[in-house]
């Protein structure tokens, strides 16, 4: 577990509380009233302090943080992950995958209260997921120190077009909107997406062409922002499966900006699987390598 009670709480509990009562509530936080959680290094599978992983974090680096889709220990880990680089003294900007890289000047508007939160998400068309489990990533930058919170992503609409109907449905307006040069993924990477969602779509080679799409649109947008913000990190909140093996957004990444300094971490939330399941999960791939440089596994 790696929450952290900072001295300035500790004292303030002292007031409040007492020992008595101060000892309580750091049994609570370390022994698992909130859950548990324990990081490993990806590659030989040695659990690691976060520092760690902030350790191999330096200007210019991409930071794939995985997740569950709005689960809040997910939310909180990311939380933790941005609070210690910025203990670093790092520069840091967050760029996330549910918002689209079209409606970037919207999303300054809200990140320099030109208009309100309601008012952003109305604007963007947020749906599903609820804003309150990724709002604290997106308001993590501070404008004043010259960071960023960035949409990554190309319109749903396109990528709905290409899962329905195919790449070349798209009209030349959509097409425009393609990041340059766009290619399928690499052959084990497809593999994978048709074991885990092929059976899910009316058209599974249409669906793998719009993950595709969804990957390199990422990819783009956040190599060119560190084209022009090298002494950024760019920590990209994103769904598990784009980071699992490398395969998909650090793949495309590194093809469009070869020598990037990609870290990603991986999440496996422990609910109601076994302990040999688990460490299955952290085993590296024989053919695509580690799930992930840095593997975090969570339990409630």
């Amino acid at each position: 577990m790696f929450t952290g009670v900072s001295q300035s709480n500790i004292r303030k509990h002292m007031g409040i509380m007492g020992k008595a009562r101060l000892l309580l509530l750091i049994i609570s936080v370390f022994c698992g009233s909130q859950g548990s959680a324990e990081l490993y290094n990806g590659v030989t599978l040695a659990q690691v302090r976060l520092s760690d992983l902030a350790a191999d974090v330096s200007p210019g680096t991409i930071v794939l943080l995985g997740e569950n889709h709005g689960l809040k220990q997910h939310r909180d880990q990311h939380l933790e992950v941005l609070n210690i680089l910025r203990k670093n003294s790092l520069k840091i900007s967050v760029g996330l995958e549910f918002v689209n890289y079209t409606d970037q000047a919207v999303l300054n508007d809200y990140r320099q209260q030109k208009i309100d939160e309601n008012e952003f998400l109305k604007a963007i068309g947020w749906a599903g997921v609820s804003f309150d489990f990724y709002r604290d990533q997106l308001n993590f930058p501070d404008p004043l120190l010259g960071e960023f919170s960035l949409g990554l992503n190309l319109p749903r609409a396109v990528v709905s077009h290409i899962s329905r109907n195919g790449l070349e449905s798209l009209t030349p307006d959509e097409l425009a909107l393609m990041p340059p040069q766009f290619t399928l993924g690499r052959d084990s990477y497809r593999r994978r997406f048709m074991e885990a969602a092929g059976v899910h779509c009316k058209n599974p080679e249409n669906c793998f062409v719009a993950q595709c799409a969804w990957d390199d649109t990422m990819a783009n947008t956040a190599v060119k922002f560190l084209e022009e913000h090298s002494d950024h990190v760019l920590v990209v909140v994103v769904g598990e499966f784009h980071v699992q093996y490398g395969g998909g957004l650090k793949h495309r990444i590194l093809q469009r900006r070869p020598g990037t300094k990609v870290v990603s971490l991986s999440q496996i939330w422990a609910e109601d699987i076994s302990d040999d399941d688990v460490r299955a999960a952290m085993q590296p791939s024989v053919e695509e390598g580690p799930r992930a440089d840095f593997i975090w596994v969570s339990r409630p």
